[in-house]
């Protein structure tokens, strides 16, 4: 019943439509019934006593009546599935709208495949249920009612013992509505799993090329997709079952009347068109009573899809803003980590973080793979919470700012360079559409962009591909940088952000770098040390605590974790035989 309420809820707002689509299927019924009235006086009146001036005055009636149950049917089903319509618009961007406001946290365990299939398949299913559903419950419930006037008008004894087996019809309905909500949950299910893969080996396709694992990612889809056909072929065998179960119950009923009622005739207790409209009324009325079934099912799906988008609309935040947060101001002093603990779940990640990054000072963070870095600047935009202790800007806890004003502070450029299927204009000014064209071309120049993009072929009006991947891995890094420079924030991000990139791209991107980084607050996460030598301040990671800071210099004489990674890292660089020395010889062994 709460997803029936909630359903409800969005329903409401159209009540002015929903009120003249009742209206229509008011006059559907009433034709309906009216169609079943009319037989006794065709049989009795018009057949019987041979009269030819009431054939003319009733077949000009059962014309008009036919034009109204037209017309009420056209208006009813076009009201009904323009509400459904808006409804489902408003649901999806509803659900599209609070899944961006979702915390990082939501997006690391929920696959995006998954919320690809809820705003996609789980709210068709609902579409389903709010305009078909609906619509055919009201309009068979007004169909039952005037047809029962018509059976209880004609003959209240006969009725009543018609009536007795409609109980007997209504328990299928519920049972099987029941089996199909069971299964349209794990149809839902197998669809977002689906979905999942498609995702995946869509996105994924040049790995799954290169690894050769074509045929392993068929086997892994179809496998999945006989599990979503098993499901919606239970789900037919429910659905086809429902309807000879409710042909039968209404088949018992029919007998018996037709047996007791010609009994009746024959004895002179009722007329032969008496009886002929009741037997019409009769079977008008199991027919819609029959599609209460179909209509229930289709319910059932919609709620079993509703349980799921309404799970995802109920998930709160991780990071919100708090009451009376402020706007942070422009950065003045720097940034400081006090006692900062993280954990991801009930793994540790950070502990006892210290750590201070002067405004306009380049800090540098080092550490094998799983050190905490990434986990540590993400610590910075909000992207997740802090466990113990606090991030601060200018002395002010990060916790007390608005999440806009924080962020809006704050670029970043990542090892992944995130780009969208848009022209190379649009990328750059992504996140600062307000910028002119002028800005968005000096930005291009500044991260050595620019050249390149006016040799493609439309200039910054070129599309560049899903993911950029009409570019190369140098030129989708310096547009990001270029999107970087053109936010002009205060606090700059590098993730790794070269070391995906070949020795000459790095070169071109380095340049771009430094350009953005002067005059910024800068963190940077380094994969190659050669690159963060002139850092004002070098902090060596390693389990989530700092092991050690300080200049370049100095940590080579401290013969420390810097120290160590540095010469690991060089000695390979320097000697090529350190990637082709036999087992068991250390690498540059005699030298």
């Amino acid at each position: 019943m709460k997803i029936y309420k909630r359903m409800f809820q969005y329903v409401k707002p159209h009540w002015r439509r929903l009120s003249i689509a009742m209206i229509c299927m008011t006059g559907t019924a009433a034709s309906t019934a009216a169609s079943a009235y009319l037989i006794k006086p065709v049989l009795d009146d018009i057949f019987m006593n041979k009269r030819m001036d009431m054939l003319k005055i009733l077949s000009l009636v059962v014309l008009l009546m036919f034009i109204l149950k037209g017309v009420c049917a056209w208006g009813n089903s076009y009201l009904m599935n323009h509400v459904g319509q808006r409804i489902i618009a408003r649901l999806r961007q509803q659900l599209y709208d609070h899944i961006q406001s979702l915390s990082l946290s939501f997006f690391d365990k929920t696959p995006t495949g998954v919320l690809m299939s809820r705003i996609t398949n789980d709210v068709t299913q609902i579409q389903g249920a709010v305009s078909d559903a609906i619509t055919g419950l009201l309009k068979d419930s007004f169909s039952i009612v005037g047809l029962l006037a018509v059976v209880f008008y004609r003959d209240w004894k006969l009725a009543s013992m018609a009536v007795l087996i409609l109980p007997l019809a209504f328990y299928p309905i519920v049972k099987f509505g029941k089996m199909l909500r069971r299964i349209s949950t794990k149809s839902q299910q197998s669809i977002g799993d689906l979905s999942v893969i498609l995702h995946e080996t869509f996105s994924g396709a040049r790995i799954v090329k290169a690894f050769g694992m074509e045929e392993y990612e068929k086997a892994r889809f179809a496998g999945e997709n006989l599990k979503f056909m098993d499901y919606t072929m239970k789900s037919v065998a429910v659905r086809a079952l429902s309807s000879p179960v409710m042909e039968f119950l209404g088949g018992l009923g029919i007998v018996f009347i037709i047996w007791y009622g010609g009994y009746n005739v024959i004895m002179g207790v009722s007329t032969p068109g008496n009886f002929f409209s009741f037997m019409a009324a009769l079977l008008m009325l199991y027919e819609p009573v029959k599609r209460l079934s179909n209509t229930n099912n289709t319910l059932q799906q919609g709620v079993a899809a509703g349980y799921r988008v309404f799970d995802i609309l109920d998930t709160q935040p991780d990071i919100q803003d708090k009451p009376g947060a402020v706007v942070l101001p422009p950065i003045k002093r720097g940034i400081a980590l006090k006692g900062v603990h993280f954990r991801y779940g009930d793994e540790p990640v950070l502990t006892d973080i210290n750590l201070e990054v002067p405004a306009g000072k380049i800090v540098a963070l080092v550490g094998v793979s799983g050190s905490g870095k990434t986990t540590l600047v993400n610590l910075i935009p909000r992207f997740y919470e802090v466990t113990r202790g606090a991030v601060l800007i200018d002395g002010i806890d990060i916790r007390d700012v608005t999440i806009a004003s924080l962020r809006s502070q704050i670029g970043i450029v990542t090892q992944q360079s995130i780009l969208f299927n848009d022209t190379v204009r649009n990328n750059i000014a992504y996140g600062s559409i307000e910028k002119s064209e002028t800005e968005i071309m000096a930005a291009a120049r500044a991260a050595n962009a620019y050249d390149f993009i006016m040799k493609m072929p439309k200039g910054f009006d070129t599309l560049i591909g899903e993911q950029g991947m009409l570019l190369s891995g140098g030129e989708r890094q310096r547009i990001c940088i270029a999107r970087a420079l053109l936010k002009n924030a205060p606090i700059l991000i590098l993730d790794e952000a070269t070391s995906s990139l070949d020795s000459e791209s790095e070169l071109e991107v380095q340049k771009a770098l430094e350009n953005l980084m002067e005059g910024r607050t800068t963190l940077v996460i380094a994969h190659r040390l050669s690159t963060i030598k002139n850092a004002d301040l070098i902090v060596a990671l390693a389990n989530g605590r700092i092991l050690e800071k300080g200049r370049h210099e100095d940590l080579l004489r401290e013969n420390g974790e810097y120290r160590r990674l540095y010469e690991l890292q060089f000695s390979q660089m320097e000697s090529p035989a350190a990637l082709v020395s036999p087992p068991g010889v250390a690498a540059g062994h005699g030298r």
